[in-house]
């Protein structure tokens, strides 16, 4: 597709140490190292970073929870770039919502059958709470995907799956959806941002990761295509 045809959507969160985390305190710093000092020989400002992996919009591989996955850096770019599916369920979210086989075939109904290699994402309606980061939390309960809802997207041969909260489970549930799309070798990205931004079907998403040798998360850069 000619790029200049491409309308193109940032679906990645800014990092910044006041961002939602799962206990409250990102451990994201910038550290200024340089700052054009004239006594050096030369003149450059320069940071370090300092966070967990797993932090602001962010891709988990297979290895997260899978002994012997895959590793951030096995991911390959036939996965990463990938037809994207946008599923709009934010007039039914509360805080314990969970997506259903029902809501799936629903949007079939509508849309059409997901067809194999998609990248799935759920857009909830949560994201709104972002900027807010202890509603955000919300104590670990927020939307998420039913164990059932996550199987029926393997059988359509998803190679990913994201959504606009910190996880597609929560601890409560004992990540039953972790295992499932992790166990069958496919990807999750957690904390999408401006989904809606993207038609339902139609569109493309290219997920960059940092190529990290034994990683089992990474922030990305997540662009929507359509």
């Amino acid at each position: 597709m000619p790029f200049k045809d491409l309308t193109f959507v940032d679906l990645t969160h800014v990092l910044s140490p006041a961002i939602p985390s799962w206990d409250g305190n990102c451990g994201f710093r910038h550290d200024l190292r340089d700052d054009y000092d004239p006594t050096a020989p030369y003149q450059v400002r320069t940071y370090g970073i300092h966070m967990q992996a797993g932090m602001g919009t962010h891709i988990d591989a297979p290895a997260h929870f899978i002994p012997g996955g895959r590793c951030i850096n096995d991911l390959n770019l036939q996965e990463l770039i990938a037809p994207c599916i946008v599923m709009n369920v934010s007039d039914q979210m509360h805080e314990r919502y969970s997506l259903s086989v029902e809501d799936i075939e629903s949007f079939e109904t509508q849309n059409g059958v997901i067809p194999p290699g998609c990248f799935v994402i759920v857009y909830t309606g949560w994201e709104q709470y972002w900027t807010t980061p202890e509603k955000y939390r919300n104590n670990l309960v927020y939307p998420s995907l039913s164990k059932d809802a996550a199987q029926a997207l393997l059988d359509r041969g998803i190679v990913g799956l994201g959504i606009d909260t910190l996880s597609p489970d929560r601890p409560e549930d004992g990540f039953l959806v972790h295992q499932l799309i992790l166990g069958a070798d496919k990807y999750i990205v957690e904390n999408v941002a401006n989904a809606l931004e993207l038609p339902s079907v139609g569109a493309y998403t290219l997920a960059c990761p940092l190529k990290i040798e034994w990683g089992t998360e990474s922030p990305i850069r997540l662009v929507g295509m359509s």
